[in-house]
C-alpha cells in the first residue's frame, strides 16, 4: 500500500487513530482550526458520517442488530462511499485532507470482534494510506474517565457489550478496549504511526501536532492563493428591496 504523496496526488491526507476518549477528535479539531487560520485549504472527514448509511447504522445500534460481520460491511460502505466522493475529489484538487479514524479503526475494532483479520483488510484494500497517521495512546483509566466527564455513562458498543464480555459496562469497556489498543500497537510499527502520549496536557499534545504536521508537510504549497469570499451583503440587499418597493407603491 502507497501513500497519497507516493501515488502522485496534489494532495495530502493526516489522520488521527485511539480508543475512545483518547482525545483525538479534539486534537484534530485543534490542528483543523490551525490550518484555517494559516490560509491552508483544509477538508475534514468523520468515521461513520456517510449520508448513504448513516440511518441505517443508527437503527441497528439502537435495535442491537448488528452482528460483528454486518458491522464491518455497513462500516465499509461508509468509508468507500466518502473516500470514492469526498475525499479523493478532494485530494485531487490538492487540499489537505482530515480524517477523524481512517482504515485503522476497521482493523482494530473489527478484528477484535471476532472479523479475520485478511478478511477485514481486504475489503480496504482499494484506499491508499494516510500520508501522516498520529495515533493517540491514552491509559485505559484515563479514557474511560474523560468520556464519563461529558456523559453519565458508556454506550452499548463502545463498552463492548455486544461481546458479552462482562455484565459490568466498566469491565467490558477496559477489556474490549484494552484489546483494540493491543491491535492499535502492533499496526503501529507496520503503518508507520506518530504515537503521541495522549495522557498529557491538550496544549502540549497539539504543539507537537503541530510541528510535526509542519515538517513533514510542506504547508505553503496548500494555501489559498487568494482569500475566502465575504458573504454577500445582506442588510443593503434588503435595504434596496424596501426602496423598490416604495417606488412601486
Amino acid at each position: 500500500m502507497k501513500t497519497f504523496a507516493q501515488l502522485k496526488f496534489p494532495g495530502r491526507l493526516i489522520a488521527v487513530e485511539g480508543l475512545d476518549g483518547s482525545g483525538k477528535s479534539t486534537q484534530i479539531y485543534l490542528l483543523r482550526r490551525w490550518l484555517e487560520a494559516e490560509g491552508v485549504r483544509v477538508y475534514f472527514s468523520e468515521w461513520n458520517s456517510s449520508e448513504l448509511v448513516k440511518s441505517a447504522t443508527s437503527k441497528g445500534k439502537k435495535r442491537e442488530l448488528l452482528t460483528p460481520t454486518t458491522f464491518s460491511l455497513i462500516h465499509a460502505t461508509d468509508f468507500a462511499d466518502r473516500y470514492e466522493r469526498h475525499l479523493l475529489p478532494l485530494l485531487r484538487a490538492g487540499y489537505v485532507v482530515l480524517c477523524d479514524r481512517y482504515i485503522f479503526t476497521a482493523f482494530a475494532r473489527d478484528v477484535v470482534r471476532g472479523c479475520p483479520p485478511d478478511w477485514v483488510r481486504g475489503m480496504y484494500d482499494f484506499a491508499a494510506l494516510p500520508d501522516l497517521t498520529f495515533f493517540f495512546k491514552a491509559d485505559l483509566e484515563v479514557s474511560l474517565n474523560r468520556i464519563l466527564d461529558g456523559r453519565p455513562k458508556l454506550k452499548f458498543f463502545e463498552a463492548g457489550m455486544d461481546l458479552r464480555l462482562s455484565a459490568d459496562p466498566f469491565e467490558s469497556f477496559r477489556i474490549f478496549q484494552g484489546r483494540i489498543l493491543e491491535q492499535y500497537l502492533s499496526m503501529s510499527t507496520e503503518f508507520d504511526f506518530v504515537v503521541m502520549d495522549a495522557n498529557q496536557r491538550i496544549e502540549a499534545q497539539q504543539s507537537i501536532v503541530r510541528q510535526l504536521v509542519s515538517r513533514r508537510i510542506d504547508l505553503d504549497r496548500f494555501k489559498r492563493h487568494t482569500p475566502l469570499p465575504l458573504p454577500p451583503p445582506v442588510r443593503r440587499k434588503v435595504r434596496l428591496l424596501e426602496v423598490e418597493d416604495e417606488a412601486a407603491e
